[in-house]
């Protein structure tokens, strides 16, 4: 335990420091809780991270010494830990540290002690911390001397930070400035800085609260108490850094008061694009969102490496205007990429898979993505009962995306920083199974993505169209799918022309969450339009009399899902995550069972994870991976929950 505990290799007269213990004393009602976090958060330094009484990184280090020289005395080196010694602990220091976080946290008169407690070998530090009710936010007055920075201010207090009757927060006062600023600089004030406005406190001891008074900063420049607007904007989408040319050199072309640098038969991009990009505009007041959104709608078009956005103050005009110069360093148009790997399935299908793209960015001009793509593989089952059981598939893939909405109406431009695209998907796969039958499936999408923010995102479908054809099936395949009717159906020819509509909202890309959540909502509708053609048409339509379309029964159904999940940080790096997933889907009118492709299945790594892939269920059912191969059975209804 000695060992393992890390203190035989200590240097003479040096301690382990095993940490801190916090106490509070108080002689009121106060919040230990919070008030302990606070306090905690300001011990330095950390101990060595111990298990039950041991501490094995401590032990690694140790075991691989001074000055490592073999390869396992320098793994056990850097997975190890130096140890922390008590010498290098400043309580004074963290005493003080600790009081200043008090103090911003309305805890004005705290103080703190500290007790170094020793045994043979080790010492920790007891800090005692005694505290009252943090103070209180009596009242916020606005005292501002500028009066269009007084009207502005006070347009926009109902939505302060700072409430009547909370806890004093140094924080608090911090992100209200911030937040008085950001408004501020969406009015025209370029150069406005946070640090421009003071809050003036006035305590009172007796009732232990605060009243606050905005004020401005003494010396102020006076550019930061202007109101600024956009005069020129520029553009060049064909800048590189090493560019020194003249503006008067260079052909131009104005399209809605942009100007634009070079002939306009030689730009890659045509200017009115861009321009539905660009939202700072001539004459307008400057404002740093309208910034943010230009820079980013600019960049999310995926045609430029780079892209700068200036601001020069035009000192040949009247004060208060800016020129804008947007500089973008071009992509190459074309790439082409080809990818080939070994692909391993929990199903135990294994084999090569290759992968050939080529990519334009610019099409027709308009910043149009056009992606062709040629996929194909061959795997072969390497464990099970099944005999010569392998397949191949090719599946070539055409998209082209718009970076707008392609609609036949008008939609008024948003605010968004997110560019909407459109996309239309061709798409053929074929598949072949050996000695068990051939699949064709033809796709055609038309559709819509969009985001609100960085965490919501929506995908609309509301032309999504599939054929699947199933021939040259074995006597071996009809036996088996004759054995099964709800089986049999499934593999039948399958026409769907419906839409869909999908939701996601995710908070995996907040760092710094303890908790985070993703949310992915989804909903199909298939072959309503079709019915009521049929409908008007005088056919009745029923899954015993069903309806065809150029020779092919149609499928109509709905379907729902819910796809939910937490993830719980923990401070090691380590995560804990909930998953809940439900879905049902109901045919109806000219179909009695969902198409094969739009059943839900249970089990594989985006599924439950310790199982094959659709190896679970449907219910009770026990499914033969070894046996049945390929041959799943799906379900209509799936609840699924795992962590």
């Amino acid at each position: 335990m000695v060992s393992c505990s890390g203190t035989r290799h200590l240097p003479n007269g040096e301690k382990l420091y095993t940490g801190a213990e916090i106490k509070l004393e108080s002689t009121e009602n106060v919040n230990k809780k919070l008030i302990k976090a606070v306090t905690e958060g300001a011990v330095r330094p950390f101990p060595n991270k111990g298990f039950l009484g041991m501490r094995p990184k401590l032990w690694l280090n140790n075991m691989a010494g001074e000055e490592p020289k073999t390869k396992l005395e320098k793994w056990l080196k850097k997975n190890g830990e130096v140890p922390v010694l008590m010498s290098s602990v400043k309580p004074g220091v963290t005493s003080e540290i600790i009081d200043a976080r008090l103090f911003n946290q309305g805890i004005f008169k705290s103080f703190t002690e500290a007790k170094t407690v020793e045994k043979k070998r080790s010492a920790k530090v007891i800090y005692t911390s005694h505290v009252h009710k943090p103070y209180i936010v009596k009242a916020i007055d606005y005292a501002i001397s500028d009066d269009s920075l007084s009207r502005l201010i006070l347009r926009e207090k109902d939505k302060t930070l700072i409430k009547p009757g909370d806890d004093y927060n140094l924080e608090l006062l911090k992100n209200e400035r911030m937040r008085i600023d950001a408004f501020l600089k969406n009015s025209g004030y370029f150069y406005f800085n946070p640090d421009y406005l003071l809050f003036k406190a006035d305590t009172s001891n007796v009732n232990k609260d605060v009243a606050f008074t905005l004020t401005l900063k003494d010396s102020i420049p006076k550019d930061a108490l202007t109101v600024y607007h956009i005069n020129n904007v520029f553009v060049n989408q064909n800048y590189y850094l090493n560019e020194r040319r003249s503006r008067d050199a260079q052909d131009t072309v104005m399209v809605d008061d942009v100007v634009f640098f070079g002939k306009e038969a030689r730009m890659a991009i045509k200017p009115k694009v861009l321009s539905r990009s660009i939202y700072l505009k001539k004459g307008e007041v400057f404002s740093r969102q309208n910034h943010i959104i230009s820079l980013n709608r600019l960049m999310s078009m995926g045609n430029f490496k780079l892209v700068q956005v200036n601001f020069i103050e035009n000192k040949d005009s009247i004060p208060g205007l800016l020129d804008v110069n947007i500089l973008m360093t071009p992509m190459q148009k074309r790439t082409f990429k080809a990818e080939l790997d070994l692909v391993s399935k929990s199903n135990n299908y294994a084999g090569p898979r290759m992968n050939l793209s080529l990519m334009n960015r610019n099409t027709f001009g308009g910043a149009e993505l056009l992606n062709l793509n040629l996929a194909g593989s061959f795997e072969a089952q390497l464990a099970g009962t099944g005999e010569n059981l392998y397949s191949y598939s090719y599946n070539p893939q055409l998209e082209l995306t718009f970076p707008r909405f392609l609609v036949p109406f008008h939609i008024k431009r948003s605010n968004s920083i997110y560019i909407p695209k459109t996309s239309f998907l061709l798409s053929y796969n074929y598949l072949k199974r050996v000695n068990y039958f051939d699949m064709r499936t033809f796709r055609l999408v038309y559709g819509f993505k969009w985001k609100e923010n960085i965490r919501k995102e929506h995908e609309l479908n509301p032309i999504d169209i599939s054929y699947t054809s199933v021939g040259n099936k074995s006597v071996l395949f009809t036996d088996l799918l004759e054995a099964n009717p709800f089986l049999k159906k499934s593999y039948e020819e399958q026409f769907i022309a419906g839409g869909n509509y999908s939701f996601t909202y995710s908070e995996q890309m907040l760092t710094g969450k303890k908790l985070q959540s993703y949310l992915y909502l989804s909903s199909e509708l298939a072959g309503n339009t079709l019915a009521l053609a049929s409908r008007v048409g005088g056919h009745k339509i029923s899954s015993g009399n069903p309806s065809k379309v150029v020779g092919s029964i149609f499928s109509q159904y709905a379907k729902l899902s819910f796809d939910g999940r937490t993830y719980y940080n923990f401070k090691d790096k380590n995560k804990l995550a909930l998953r809940l997933f439900a879905g049902v889907a109901k045919p109806y009118g000219n179909s009695s069972i969902m198409p094969y492709t739009k059943q839900f299945f249970s089990g594989g790594p985006n599924s439950i994870r310790a199982f094959q892939i659709n190896s679970v269920g449907p219910g009770t059912f026990y499914q033969d991976i070894g046996k049945r191969g390929f041959l799943q059975l799906g379900g209509d209804v799936k609840l699924e929950a795992n962590a």
